[in-house]
């Protein structure tokens, strides 16, 4: 059902107020809902299955938005306002002109991860949502069945991750572990691997192992890397070889050529 909306302050847009204040954001949205922003995120998650609360769509915007408002549900509400309007409502210029906000699902486990997967990425203190929404992208392109966020990671329904992911992430099983690194162990016990990446030149070359039939690919923060306890959880510490006179990859792009190569030869 299309709203028009010709009031930022409208309680109905509420779910809007204020994107670009992250920690108004986390108190406000919690553990009930989170934000979609732009065409391909919000395409995304209509496909999903995450329930959508509703859509708002800047007026200039609407003619081009019509195949996605077509795909809702009926009774989803659909608000609409000038694109002044709707940028004092969410705090910025919109400039993609659609924002959606969906009902969260509990994370997954890792057990649940175990049992349905043989290839997850795990994540240590990666509190940056584009890197974390690009590693979610390639995962998914790229085989890998689930995502393990260590208990520091940043929300992986943060509105700035759904939108670099692509809306991908909203496909991937995210799990959160609670006892770090320690919830490892649950992996080694069911047969995994659980490479480390590293720029150590001491570390195995990525490219001269065999990925066996289970295993985890663990990355940490940007600039400080992976922390010694979670070194110490792992089964193997890896590198990707690069050009001597370079310090590192971004994590982003060390996720994503790590899962190609050791993805190779499976299809």
């Amino acid at each position: 059902m299309i709203v028009m909306i010709d009031d930022p302050a409208d309680t109905r847009v509420a779910d809007y107020v204020s994107l670009n204040d992250p920690a108004m954001r986390r108190e406000f949205e919690g553990d009930v809902f989170f934000i979609a922003e732009g065409p391909t995120a919000v395409g995304r998650l209509i496909a999903s299955d995450h329930r959508i609360r509703s859509l708002f769509v800047s007026a200039q915007r609407l003619e081009r938005t019509r195949p996605l408002i077509e795909s809702l549900a009926d009774d989803t509400d659909v608000f609409v306002a000038d694109r002044a309007v709707q940028n004092r409502t969410v705090g910025f210029d919109l400039h993609r002109g659609l924002v959606a906000s969906a009902e969260r699902r509990p994370l997954s486990t890792i057990q649940t991860l175990i049992a349905t997967c043989d290839r997850i990425a795990v994540v240590e203190a990666l509190n940056d949502p584009e890197n974390l929404g690009a590693i979610a992208r390639s995962a998914r392109a790229l085989d890998i069945g689930g995502l393990i966020l260590d208990p520091t990671c940043i929300d992986p329904y943060y509105r700035r991750t759904v939108r670099v992911s692509m809306g991908e992430i909203l496909f991937l099983s995210v799990a959160r572990a609670t006892d770090w690194p320690g919830d490892l162990n649950q992996l080694i016990r069911a047969g995994f691997e659980i490479w480390a990446l590293t720029p150590d030149q001491a570390a195995d070359n990525i490219w001269m192992l065999s990925p066996p039939d289970r295993l985890a690919v663990m990355f940490g923060a940007e600039g400080p890397g992976l922390t010694n306890h979670a070194f110490g959880a792992a089964t193997r510490r890896v590198r990707l070889p690069i050009a001597p006179d370079v310090d590192s990859l971004n994590v982003a792009a060390a996720a994503a050529v790590t899962f190609g190569i050791i993805g190779r030869g499976r299809h």
